[in-house]
């Protein structure tokens, strides 16, 4: 009888060592993929900052603005020669990634012509 205890308790340490074992491996790989994702944030955001001297920016990077939330970019082109074509909103994206919902929510609200100057004195 107290052998048949001593093997019960003997496998019942065994499973806990083992789920004990997986939840560590599974905590690891969790905190794996957050340092992965963190890294692709922080690279995203570097290169946001280089955008305007990368060739393919297309614009002087003296006419550019960083605002940085909810876009990117705010481009004054051919501010720097005195004379401005038009406006440019710009978001910098990298890899695979695609705008967010208040991204779109911007862009809709451009092509669709709601955009307004105003002036506030104070």
């Amino acid at each position: 009888m107290d052998e048949l205890v001593i093997l019960f308790l003997l496998a019942l340490n065994i499973i806990l060592i083992y789920l004990l074992f997986t939840e560590i491996r599974k905590r690891g790989k969790i905190r794996e993929e957050a340092i992965k994702k963190s890294r692709l944030v922080l690279e995203g955001k570097f290169k946001e900052q280089l955008a305007p001297f990368l060739p393919e920016f297309g614009f002087n990077p003296t006419d550019a603005r960083f605002i940085g939330s909810p876009i990117d970019f705010i481009v004054f082109d051919g501010s720097s020669e005195n004379n401005i074509r038009r406006i440019v909103f710009l978001e910098v994206k990298s890899g695979e990634s695609k705008l967010t919902k208040k991204e779109n929510q911007i862009k809709e609200n451009i092509e669709k012509g709601r955009v307004e100057f105003r002036e506030l004195k104070i």
